[in-house]
């Protein structure tokens, strides 16, 4: 889906609160790439910036009846993906950023937090999930989703066109979906299967 201005986002913001997964689906795929921009220039790393994102997309999704509340959308989802990216940031300062830059981001103010170990377990249904794909899937969907390799590379790798990888990837997130549609809630699915910097 590509990306297009929403001129009714406070409608969708409603419409999610009542647990509308076409809704949040909209919202995710209008932000995603943005907030990705946004969270990646404070992070500069493609890895932690899609588990930031996702994170932040998850927990809109689990609080989702408090949005109802919630007067500027924009700047709701800024903060949540702000303090998402502070607390990542938290765990890693010794390694990845300066105190100065930490002490930066903590001055902001934080929302209360939900229980991390939420994402973690429905990425363990996805990782069952992707290991029950044919080989060749398997190995595309992988470099691409953990290794973070582009099409391009994928297939020079493999000696594949790009058109095959693009195709295994798409069948690889259709099947993931799929599995899990009875066993979790379909738009942390979506987030989670979703790359967010190529």
């Amino acid at each position: 889906m590509s990306l297009h201005r929403l001129s009714n986002i406070p409608n969708l913001v409603i419409e999610v609160s009542e647990g509308d997964q076409r809704a949040f689906t909209e919202l995710f795929y209008h932000y995603y790439k943005s907030i990705g921009k946004f969270v990646y220039q404070m992070t500069k790393s493609a890895e932690l910036t899609e588990e930031i994102v996702q994170n932040a997309f998850i927990k809109i999704w689990l609080k989702r009846q408090t949005l109802k509340s919630i007067e500027n959308f924009d700047r709701y989802l800024h903060v949540v993906v702000r303090n998402e990216a502070i607390n990542a940031l938290k765990k890693i300062a010794a390694d990845r950023i300066s105190s100065l830059k930490i002490e930066k981001f903590l001055v902001e103010e934080s929302l209360t937090d939900l229980s991390e170990s939420s994402a973690e377990v429905y990425r363990d249904l996805i990782a069952n999930a992707v290991s029950k794909l044919p080989e060749q899937q398997r190995k595309v969907y992988m470099m691409s989703r953990y290794d973070r390799l582009k099409y391009q590379e994928i297939a020079d790798q493999l000696g594949l066109s790009q058109t095959t990888v693009k195709k295994h990837i798409q069948l690889a997130v259709a099947f993931i979906r799929e599995h899990l549609s009875d066993r979790t809630e379909l738009p942390i699915v979506l987030v989670l299967t979703t790359l967010i910097i190529r």
